[in-house]
This record gives structure tokens, C-alpha cells and sequence, in this order.
């Protein structure tokens, strides 16, 4: 891709763990990104380390209870910059780890869906039009194996068994979603993939297998795609991922 002024970017859910280390990749590469987060002082402290790196990352205000903030981020990169060349939807919850699809409660199914699905869909909606003025839009949904039908169909999966039903369908909608929005926007320079980014270790995840750094790597590459790198694709690394 070809870009004669940096490229900007906005990565959700960016205050810790995987969403840190994409803010912090995206910036080696020499991105302007912002820093997505609901907590101003957790947020600020977060951009502020990587400024103190050297990157250029900053703080902004991204909170799934708090709609206004959709639109009050679109203003501020149309403000700053008229456009934004990269959404890494990161954003996530899972609340019914302890739950099967014959306990879990419905009010923990909409408040997953409510931060895993909707909000991604109406943050995406307000950044769209900005993503639009892109030589090279990239849009990429951080999503999760076990959201995967088909590996849940599967009987000789890993994903196979009693999985958290309001998590696992969250991600099942957004690859949805991708699918859709990547055909939506067929005809544009924007691509749009579902990555996963892998058993990570974080703090909400403590026994991950993996760190951080390499669990960026998927989401990062994809926002990174060359102008012949695929659309509507559901990517662990380089390899696909069934849906």
C-alpha cells in the first residue's frame, strides 16, 4: 500500500493486554494511532508509556455504555486528520465463562452482545465515512476460533464441547458482519477480515498460552494488508480459519 502521509489508526479496546501491543506495533511501523479506551486515566497512562517510546499514539475516548463517544471520535480524526486509513475493532467481553447454553442467563447474552456485536457495529457505522476517504481502508474485527460453526461441528475440534454460548455466538455475529460489510464494500479500496488472535494470556485470561506480542501479530498484519490481500476472510496468522 502506498500512502504518501502517515497512516492513521484507531484501535479499540487499547488500554491493556492485546490491544496495547497492536497500539504498540501499529506505531513501530510508523502509524499514527489513536488509543482506544472507556477510562481516561487508565487510557492517558497507556498512550502516554508509548509516547515516552518514541510512537506516536493518543488517547481516545471510546466507551461501549457511551455512544456520544462514536460520534466524538469521528469528529476528532475528521478534525485532526479528514480521514482514517485503519479500525481495529478490539473491544471485548466474556462474562459466561461458567455458563452452558442450558444455564446462561439472558441478561449476560445481551450485555455480551451489546459490547461484542452492536457497539462494533455502531462504532464502525460512524467511522465509515472516514475509512472511505482511505487510499487503503482497513478494517479488521477482532474475533476468536470458538466463534467458529464449523469448528463447533467438528468432533474431532478443540472448540468442540461446552463453551460460553453468549461469547461464542457474540463472535459468531461479528464474523457475520465482516462477511457482509467486506461484501458491502467489494468495490472499494477497503478490506475488511475477522482476525483471531490466539489463546492469549492476559489479565481477564491469566492461563493464555500465548503473549501478547504474538497474539497482536494476526490483527496487525491484517491492518497492514497489501492492496492484493484478501477481504472478507477470517485469519489466524496467515492461515484462514473456517467459519
Amino acid at each position: 500500500m502506498s500512502q504518501t502521509s502517515p497512516r492513521i489508526a484507531l484501535v479499540t479496546g487499547a488500554n491493556r493486554g492485546i490491544g496495547l501491543e497492536i497500539c504498540r506495533q501499529l506505531g513501530t511501523a510508523g502509524i499514527i494511532v489513536y488509543l482506544g479506551a472507556r477510562d481516561d486515566l487508565l487510557g492517558k497512562q497507556a498512550a502516554s508509556a508509548l509516547r515516552d517510546t518514541g510512537l506516536d499514539v493518543r488517547y481516545l475516548r471510546i466507551d461501549t455504555d457511551d455512544s456520544t463517544t462514536y460520534q466524538a471520535a469521528h469528529d476528532r480524526i475528521a478534525r485532526e486528520f479528514g480521514r482514517l486509513d485503519i479500525l481495529v475493532n478490539n473491544v471485548g467481553m466474556g462474562f459466561d465463562w461458567a455458563c452452558t447454553a442450558a444455564n446462561v442467563p439472558i441478561e449476560l447474552v445481551r450485555k455480551t452482545f451489546d459490547i461484542n456485536f452492536f457497539s462494533i457495529l455502531e462504532l464502525t457505522g460512524h467511522l465509515l465515512p472516514l475509512l472511505e476517504k482511505s487510499p487503503a481502508g482497513r478494517i479488521v474485527n477482532q474475533s476468536s476460533a470458538i466463534g467458529s460453526l464449523s469448528l463447533h461441528a467438528s468432533p474431532e475440534s478443540w472448540a468442540q464441547g461446552d463453551r460460553p454460548l453468549a461469547y461464542c455466538a457474540s463472535k459468531t455475529a461479528l464474523n457475520a458482519f465482516t462477511q457482509h460489510l467486506a461484501c458491502a464494500l467489494r468495490n472499494t479500496p477497503i478490506k475488511v477480515n475477522s482476525a483471531h488472535p490466539g489463546i492469549v494470556k492476559t489479565d481477564p485470561n491469566p492461563g493464555g498460552l500465548i503473549s501478547p506480542e504474538e497474539g497482536a501479530r494476526t490483527a496487525v498484519s491484517l491492518a497492514l494488508l497489501p492492496n492484493d490481500g484478501p477481504t472478507g476472510g477470517f485469519f489466524h496468522l496467515d492461515e484462514p480459519i473456517p467459519w
